[in-house]
């Protein structure tokens, strides 16, 4: 009879092999092994070492060997298969109608990295681009204090979003709004979230089939990655408090957004994956900066 310790690494050892992509959860084979092997047996995801040894029925062995068989065919991320991703250890749903929750903004809203930026005049909140919610989720958790306004162009990713809040017992605080960017957003806010389609258009056309199963209104950016920036940046300052910030998301395109934005003062926020991934503005930086 087969342990759970078995399963993963022979799972591992199948997902090396096929060279399917991870970044949506899990970095690598054997973390990506785990969470399907744990899930699919309903076991803790946090207590590999505590059952690693236990014995698992041939039955259900074999649904482990056939989630990891359609993990491998389908290329989509196990997100997708499990229906469920986590956050800062918040767990959240998740299907196709919206990307997989991974923003490093969420990091600086646990650790509490961006609090500098924010007082008693910390009212108002904006996750734009919000896809399944996770961001405002967070915020509302955080800071229990605020109303959060949760926007997304995807209706269907709205429907995603709802779910979440549902789930989080939120429905009072957080608000759901369909909004191609700002258009749509009351404002004034005092905090604005935004992790928005920022990758550019080389970038696109090289992305794994697990990138590609997501929807593609969430990740492209035009040819520099900043064709949602820049209409942001030109609507915020109407839509921000005089002492408002902007925390912004931009991935892996820093010179990018430094060659479209080179007036600008922003102040770069250390991550899990460095300090050129999130930046923070201010509403007067934005209000400065000169309309290209």
């Amino acid at each position: 009879m087969k342990t759970v310790i078995a399963l993963i690494e022979a799972g591992a050892e199948q997902l090396e092999q096929a060279g399917v992509a991870f970044g949506h959860g899990t970095a690598n084979a054997f973390d990506e092994a785990a969470w399907l092997v744990l899930w699919r047996l309903k076991l803790p995801l946090d207590e590999l070492d505590a059952v690693a040894d236990t014995p698992v029925a041939q039955t259900d062995a074999a649904k482990v060997e056939a989630l990891i068989a359609e993990r491998i065919a389908s290329r989509k991320p196990a997100a997708y298969l499990t229906k469920e991703a986590w956050l800062q250890g918040v767990s959240f749903y998740v299907d196709e109608r919206a990307i997989v929750p991974r923003s490093f903004i969420a990091e600086l809203i646990a650790d509490g990295s961006i609090d500098y930026w924010l007082g008693e005049h910390t009212q108002r909140v904006l996750d734009l681009c919000t896809g399944n919610g996770s961001l405002a989720v967070l915020a509302a958790l955080t800071y229990p204090e605020v109303t959060v306004d949760a926007a997304d162009l995807s209706v269907a990713a709205l429907e995603v979003a709802a779910i979440n809040v549902t789930r989080h017992a939120l429905d009072a605080r957080v608000t759901l709004i369909e909004s191609d960017g700002l258009a749509a957003t009351p404002g004034p806010y005092d905090l604005v979230l935004c992790n928005p389609p920022y990758v550019n258009s080389r970038s696109m056309a090289a992305l794994p089939a697990e990138y590609r199963a997501e929807p593609e209104l969430a990740l492209a950016g035009g040819t520099d990655g900043m064709d949602f920036v820049r209409r942001l940046f030109a609507d915020a300052p109407a839509r921000m408090s005089e002492h408002a910030v902007l925390v912004l998301e931009i991935g892996n395109e820093r010179e990018h957004f430094e060659a479209a934005f080179p007036q600008l003062e922003v102040v770069w926020l250390e991550t899990s994956a460095g300090d050129d991934q999130v930046l923070l503005a201010t509403r007067a930086a934005l209000a400065a900066l000169t309309p290209p």
